[in-house]
């Protein structure tokens, strides 16, 4: 007598993904034929406005600590130590980094303002311009750090170079990635 052997239940049959296949994103993440979520105006408002707070806590956290070091800076005993070029870097730095908390805190100002007005598309659209200017500000702020604290340590040559390559490495991943896919994105509509 032959044994026949059950087909197996879905549950143990492997994914196309385990399969080696490419599944593509997930259902929920695939964009929809007219590349938007069935969402309201409003409602898609209300998500940009959301996610660009999400953004403004990552990105006031870090700053406000980078300005916090640099605060303490005067307050060590090699500060003495620094030349009158690597002074003026410091309070270059200093300034841009209070800059940068200014435009990071900017969207908020702008929604305390905005607050039951209407406004919520000149909210999202100001406080979008904002960041992209902030994130500027804290690039040239994070390099400037690393200038001034390899020039310190390490000397001007290496200095230069670290500060250079950080600088290239995140105008690359902070601009240059995200418009590229930006435009791929375009391309597929």
């Amino acid at each position: 007598m032959e044994s026949v052997t059950p087909p197996p239940s879905q549950a143990e049959q492997p994914s196309q993904a385990e399969q080696g296949r490419d599944v593509g994103p997930p259902a929920g993440d695939r964009p929809l034929p007219d590349g938007e979520r069935h969402e309201t105006p409003t409602e898609k408002l209300d998500r940009n406005w959301n996610e660009i707070l999400q953004e403004l806590r990552v990105t006031q956290t870090g700053i406000q600590i980078l300005t916090g070091f640099l605060l303490t800076v005067p307050f060590q005993q090699r500060f003495t130590e620094l030349s009158d070029q690597q002074r003026r870097l410091y309070l270059g730095l200093v300034l841009l980094a209070a800059v940068t908390t200014g435009l990071m805190v900017a969207p908020v100002s702008l929604h305390r303002w905005l607050f039951r007005k209407h406004a919520r598309w000149a909210l999202v659209t100001a406080a979008d311009h904002i960041m992209r200017v902030a994130l500027v500000a804290l690039a040239l702020v994070v390099s400037g750090v690393v200038l001034l604290v390899f020039d310190l340590v390490a000397g001007r040559t290496t200095a230069v170079v670290a500060a250079g390559a950080l600088l290239t490495f995140l105008v690359i991943a902070w601009f240059v990635a995200p418009a590229g896919l930006v435009r791929r994105g375009e391309g597929r509509r």
